[in-house]
């Protein structure tokens, strides 16, 4: 056999621990090439912090947006129903 029989297709897959780009002998089902992927940068504590900070601000004014929405849906409701007793009670 020829060098070139022994070898199957190559296929790339990525390796789920390190990310890593792996091509892969489909035969002998040796690695005949990796590269590694760039590592992710990592953001400092402080940017950590702020962007929870942000996070939480975001919540609390959407809370406060629903409990407002909450409360005229009440108002309003009450009104109709006092308006509803009403127009009754110039029945009777």
């Amino acid at each position: 056999m020829s060098q070139s029989e022994k070898k199957g297709r190559i296929f790339d897959l990525v390796c789920p621990c390190c990310h890593s780009l792996l091509w892969v002998d489909e035969l002998s089902r040796e690695v005949v090439k990796s590269e590694k992927q760039a590592a992710k940068t990592k953001g400092s504590l402080d940017e950590l912090l702020e962007k929870e900070k942000k996070r939480r601000e975001e919540f609390e004014q959407k809370f406060e947006a629903t409990t407002e929405l909450e409360k005229r849906k009440k108002e309003k409701a009450a009104a109709l129903f006092e308006k509803a007793l009403g127009k009754t009670d110039q029945d009777d």
